[in-house]
């Protein structure tokens, strides 16, 4: 998933980073408001990475949210 993408999805994408970063307020989501450098300033000032910390655990995270869940029900779907 592509920066873009999450910025035009940041309402739902605030609730994913508050699951994973959970000392990031309502009010620091709202600042960054989608921009990726403002979102890694927030990270650094609330968990003390440095820059290059931090953009890896964002683009991290970014991986995770990307990637496919795995369908539980396919399993039964083979069964006859």
């Amino acid at each position: 998933m592509n920066w873009d993408v999450i910025e035009g999805r940041w309402q739902e994408m605030k609730g994913k980073l508050k699951t994973k970063w959970a000392k990031l307020t309502d009010d620091d989501l709202d600042a960054a408001g989608g921009k990726r450098v403002e979102l890694l300033g927030r990270l650094q000032q609330r968990y003390g990475y440095k820059k290059d910390e931090a953009e890896q655990h964002l683009d991290d995270w970014m991986k995770s949210v990307s990637e496919p869940q795995p369908d539980s029900d396919s399993s039964s779907s083979s069964r006859h």
